[in-house]
């Protein structure tokens, strides 16, 4: 009945920034939400064909806010805006690094709106339509009770009542397994595209690697070249070259070391990004195998649902056969009572004869 949440709301667009709310008090001065710069993320609910901004930081939602129509993000400065979620009576502020990450999540925020706006007016039709169907749909009888069927129909609704809760009870489970999977969602996506920037990174690296390394032999040989030549220079003395050939051999000969340094750096660097790479890939298998584990969980629940559902229809298919009986039951009893009432006046016309 419930689909997975994976194939229910995905996300669709992510950044990282500073998260600030407006004081409640002042309404002038902005708290931090978030000691660091967190993932601040666009959802998509096709069931609901709902939009939804959420930023998680640790195991709390620090944004869980719908995007209406009526919204405005708004650029105060280069780098930060801020807009209002009346339904939860506050006002977020998001702090970028550059001012082209506030322009695209601006962007994207227009976009989320324009199309949230479309799904509200198409929906109106659907309201309109289910509200005429609710007015003209006959309503249910008052129900009367006699001695006899009344214990059952007590005990109907109250399996009723408690199959009612336990499925509350099971939907909530469901909810609070659904956020903890949006959570790791959220983080997955974070995962996802900082793995993809270090696959760039890594396949650039890997590319001019060996360019390097030519290089880096040539400068090698260079290098020994050079230093054969002050050798000789210093053994034959005046015989050689001039002291200023010596003073630019010697100075050459520095820079090919100070840029055979700089090369072994990057070559460092190089293989310290391939490490976190890997470590990431980590991070991200383990995110992966908790999604799945989420998944699983949620199916349970799922499951147990629809059984809970089933049982409830049957609860209701009983209980209407019991009104039917019970209604039939009042209806022999009417005629009984009437029966008796015309055998009543009957005596009594025969005793006043």
């Amino acid at each position: 009945m419930f689909p997975h949440h994976r194939e229910r709301e995905q996300p669709i667009f992510s950044a990282r920034a500073h998260v600030f709310q407006i004081d409640p008090t002042t309404k002038r001065n902005w708290i931090p939400a978030s000691k660091h710069a967190v993932t601040v993320s666009f959802f998509y609910d096709a069931t609901r064909n709902v939009y939804r901004i959420i930023s998680v930081g640790g195991t709390k939602a620090i944004i869980n806010c719908t995007v209406t129509p009526s919204m405005t993000f708004t650029k105060t400065s280069q780098k930060f805006g801020q807009w209002a979620d009346s339904r939860a009576n506050t006002v977020y502020g998001l702090g970028f690094a550059t001012e082209q990450q506030l322009h695209q999540f601006a962007e994207k925020f227009k976009e989320v709106k324009d199309a949230a706006r479309l799904a509200r007016e198409k929906s109106q039709d659907k309201e309109l339509a289910n509200t005429a169907l609710t007015i003209a749909a006959p309503q249910s009888p008052p129900v009367m009770c006699v001695n006899g069927p009344e214990d059952k129909l007590f005990r109907s609704q109250s399996a009723d009542i408690t199959l009612s809760s336990e499925k509350e009870r099971i939907k909530k489970m469901l909810s609070e397994g659904s956020i903890c999977e949006m959570n790791l969602e959220a983080e997955l996506f974070t995962l996802q595209d900082s793995n993809s920037k270090l696959v760039a990174a890594l396949h650039e690296a890997n590319a001019n690697v060996e360019q390097w390394k030519k290089q880096l032999t040539a400068y090698q040989e260079e290098t020994e070249r050079l230093r054969d030549q002050v050798a000789d220079l210093e053994a034959h003395g005046g015989q050689g070259p001039s002291d200023l050939l010596k003073d630019e051999l010697t100075q050459s000969l520095e820079e090919l070391e100070a840029l055979l340094k700089a090369k072994d750096e990057e070559i460092h660097i190089l293989q310290s990004k391939k490490a976190e790479y890997h470590e990431m890939e980590h991070q991200r298998d383990e995110a992966i195998h908790r999604l799945r584990e989420m998944e699983m969980r949620n199916s349970e629940l799922e499951r147990r649902i629809q059984n809970t559902e089933q049982n409830l229809s049957n609860s209701l298919e009983d209980r209407d056969r019991l009104d039917t009986e019970i209604q039939r039951a009042i209806e022999i009893l009417d005629i009984k009572i009437f029966d008796l009432n015309d055998l009543r006046q009957s005596l009594v016309k025969l005793i006043d004869k």
